[in-house]
């Protein structure tokens, strides 16, 4: 099983600060997921993600 991304986790992979992550993950539409209070991604969820940005 592969564990869940965090906010920091997602900043850091490709190389954005964690603020981008907070502005912008509505907006740019990252597969986030809420689990209680905190955001979590799947890493397949993110690489999807990540290709089809320009």
């Amino acid at each position: 099983m592969n564990r869940l991304m965090s906010v920091d986790d997602v900043a850091a992979y490709p190389g954005k600060p964690r603020s981008w992550v907070y502005e912008n993950w509505k907006a740019q539409q990252l597969p986030f997921k809420k689990v209680g209070q905190a955001l979590r991604c799947r890493p397949a969820d993110l690489e999807k993600w990540l290709d089809r940005q320009d």
